[in-house]
């Protein structure tokens, strides 16, 4: 990019960037109730008198104190600005927008509530006073933007004098990261960390963090050279020394950058732009390893780094080039596994530990949610992706547990976590509901399988060749729900599996159809099937080359479980297939439906996908499946009836929901049912309570029950777009046996949700069978 070029674009940038903080409400942080205070009752409790309670609970019991407030969740970020970003001593009023994005990254990617102070001391000593008199509100402190050494001062008489984690980020946080890019680095060029010359440019404080971790990690001390401003720190050195630099003065006869670099493996710079330049890069050994983090311009840029030497793996602190060493992939998940322990410290054995998950999450597939992020851009372990990505949401899920349970092995935990299969339930929570409610459904499939010695289910995907299908298998392999048959041209999903790297895939089942044993018998059963409705051999001949039509067969002879299609094509021609050869249940309707959760609710919509126009038989029977799917998930079913009016509706629709609401209470007497009524009369139970008390449907209804296709459609679309919950499915019902049809919009997770729930399906059909069609 040229100059003048590069000088626009950071022009643009700085005026949306002072568009988007100045906008109301102005800033980045909100302080927002987490009770309710809506009524005089709730007045009482929210302050006086009530207040009075939990204060004398905690006066008797101090630990209670994070019980009853926001402590346990509410880390301060503290600074006086006098080291910020590439800005300097700014001062701590200027340095409040940092903080306040620091607060907002903290939320977002961990769910911890902050305070940010900026504080306007001289001293270290004032600066130290002012964080131990707040120890009594916070649950920890993270420190930021203080200039060296001050800050190693301020957080090692902190660390000793309180007893809540105390984090300085620029040092630790940007260790943790740069160390676990280093051991994926040296992994791609199979180098051993005891082995590799590593080179520092810069001497503050992360790169003094940077050098003592990887010590810690396996790194030789005396295989490390340092250089600043004024060159290579060697013993015996007067000019610039403290005694943090004095720790990492070596005996030797170098004395630039230029020949610390010769026959390096590793560079590490936290200095300055264009530093390294390619003469020096082309002295350091084979295969080198460029950490470029200077902000906002590289010690080198990647591309001129490349093209110097083609086999360099680089990683810089910024966002536009491959292999960002971005703290948020540390610290907000440290402090949250921190704090979920009430850890006293964030120790060095809690450090190591972020730094394998980090790693090891790297070197593993990547989803399609994080790909949709950074605009499809497809991401593989390999010398462009050494970390993962930042709104890779399974950090937090990875990250905190590992930290916790580290604190909790070196004794530094005050609430060890006993159950870590729910505590993960919980961290995947404060990224949505949809993938906590998952999981706990793949813990009780496989808790299923093993209490009742269940087999693993066989699931056939007709459309072998999808993307999303092989990713969203390939994703729930190691969780051992089920065993997958792919159907189509062997040949090109072994060569599509190659490409793709899925490691787990190498002994999937494949079957081509033409080609397989059972194709005659498939195309007899089926002629014999369909002969009285129009089908000649011949045409069955045609259609159980249809991947669809023969996994379809499959399903209905018992040669497989269950049935996954839809990626590639519409719903209507992959239902299709499932419809003509396996048929439906007992109550002779299929229908589809979506699982919404909103808030702290789950709510089942339906139909969703299936039936245009249902009549009122229709709408009870889907009624009772939906109810019955309601069951299984434990949410006991309260259905309504919808419509656009409440219970007096004279026309069609009115009066064939009343007539559904009718047929299903005289089918269950003792199910809660009731109709016609409004969407918003369904949900309040405010509106029931105060105009309809006598509906059967008090505390609000969790099963929807549509009057026709074009409502449920566009209902559960509207919620999914505008952001209003999370949705999952559609999940096909009322089909002889465990069939689903996903949407050829749908991404390579609400695959992989579907294959879960197509697991649950499997093991409701083996308890009930036929009395759950």
């Amino acid at each position: 990019m040229k100059k003048k070029e590069k000088l626009k674009t950071s022009q643009r940038m700085d005026r949306q960037a002072l568009v988007y903080h100045k906008q109301e409400p102005k800033g980045k942080i909100l302080v927002v109730p987490s009770k309710p205070v809506d009524t005089d009752d709730e007045l009482s409790l929210a302050y006086s008198p009530g207040v009075a309670a939990p204060c004398r609970e905690i006066a008797e019991k101090p630990d209670t104190v994070y019980d009853y407030t926001v402590k346990g969740n509410l880390v301060a970020v503290i600074s006086n600005g006098s080291a910020v970003l590439g800005l300097g001593n700014i001062g701590p009023l200027a340095a409040k927008p940092v903080m306040e994005g620091k607060g907002i990254l903290f939320k977002q990617f961990a769910g911890i509530n902050v305070f940010d102070i900026e504080l306007k001391v001289k001293t270290v000593e004032e600066f130290i006073s002012v964080c131990k008199a707040l120890e009594p509100t916070f649950g920890g402190i993270n420190l930021e933007d203080i200039a060296a050494p001050d800050c190693f001062e301020i957080e090692k008489r902190l660390e000793e004098a309180l007893s809540i984690p105390v984090f300085h980020d620029d040092q630790h946080g940007t260790a943790i990261i740069t160390a676990a890019a280093l051991l994926n680095a040296c992994h791609i060029v199979d180098k051993k960390l005891d082995q590799v010359q590593v080179v520092f440019n810069g001497a503050g404080a992360a790169a003094i963090a940077c050098a003592h971790l990887v010590i810690s990690l396996g790194v030789k001390k005396e295989n490390i050279i340092m250089c600043d401003s004024k060159g290579v720190i060697y013993s015996g050195r007067k000019e610039n020394m403290n005694i943090y630099k004095k720790e990492f003065a070596v005996k030797t006869s170098k004395r630039s950058l230029a020949d610390a670099v010769q026959d390096a493996d590793v560079f590490i710079g936290l200095s300055v732009k264009d530093v390294l330049t390619p003469n020096m890069l082309k002295t350091m050994k084979s295969k080198p390893i460029v950490f470029a983090m200077a902000n906002p311009d590289p010690e080198i840029k990647p591309d001129l780094a490349r093209k110097t030497v083609p086999d360099v793996i680089v990683a810089t602190g910024r966002s536009d080039y491959p292999n960002q060493v971005n703290n948020v992939l540390g610290f907000p998940s440290i402090f949250r596994g921190a704090l979920d322990v009430h850890a006293t410290h964030i120790n060095e054995e809690m450090k190591k530990a972020a730094v394998f998950a980090l790693a090891e999450l790297a070197r593993e597939d990547v989803p399609d949610s994080v790909s949709r992020a950074y605009q499809d851009e497809v991401f593989r372990f390999g010398p462009n992706y050494i970390l993962p990505k930042p709104f890779d949401m399974r950090v937090l899920t990875r990250v905190a547990p590992a930290v916790a349970k580290a604190a909790m092995e070196s004794g530094v935990a005050r609430k060890p976590i006993t159950n870590f299969e729910k505590y993960k339930l919980k961290l995947a929570s404060f990224q949505g509901r949809r993938r906590g409610f998952i999981r706990e459904i793949i813990n009780r499939v496989k808790r299923k399988n093993k209490a009742c010695s269940y087999s693993l289910p066989r699931i056939v995907f007709p459309e072998g060749n999808s993307k999303r299908t092989l990713k969203a298998i390939n994703t729930l392999y190691e969780e051992q729900l089920m065993r997958p048959v792919l159907l189509g041209d062997t040949d090109e999903i072994r060569q599509l599996i190659q490409e793709m790297e899925l490691d787990n895939m190498d002994e999937v089942e494949i079957i081509n159809p033409a080609q397989d044993a059972q194709f005659k018998n498939y195309v007899e059963t089926f002629y014999r099937m369909k002969q009285r409705k129009g089908i000649l051999k011949k045409e069955a001949a045609r259609l159980m080359k249809d991947p669809n039509y023969f996994g379809s067969m499959m399903l209905e002879l018992s040669a497989v479980d269950a049935l996954i299609t839809g990626a590639t094509q519409n719903y209507v021609d992959s239902i299709r297939p499932i419809l003509q050869t396996i048929g439906t249940g007992k109550r002779k309707i299929a229908s589809g439906m979506n699982v919404v959760l909103v808030q702290d609710k789950v709510l089942f919509f339906a139909d969703t996908t299936v039936n245009i126009n249902p009549s009122a038989m229709d709408i009870a029977n889907i009624a009772v499946h939906t109810a019955r799917v309601a069951r299984g998930l434990n949410v006991e079913p309260h259905i309504a009836m919808l419509s656009f009016s409440n219970f007096t509706g004279r026309q069609e629709n009115p009066k064939k929901m009343r007539e559904a609401a009718r047929l299903v209470k005289k089918w269950y007497p003792d199910w809660i049912v009731d109709g016609e009524m409004q969407a918003d009369t369904a949900v309040n139970p405010d509106i029931v309570k105060h105009i309809f008390p006598f509906s059967q449907i008090q505390k609000g209804a969790n099963v929807l029950i549509f009057p026709n296709l074009d409502s449920g459609n566009i209902a559960y679309k509207l919620v999914q777009q505008l952001g209003a919950g999370e949705v999952l499915g559609p999940f096909l019902m009322g089909v002889k046996k465990p069939a689903n049809v996903v949407q050829r919009t749908g991404t390579t997770e609400d695959v992989a949700n579907t294959i879960v729930m197509t697991c649950l399906k499997v093991q409701a059909y083996k308890e009930f069978g036929e009395k759950q069609k």
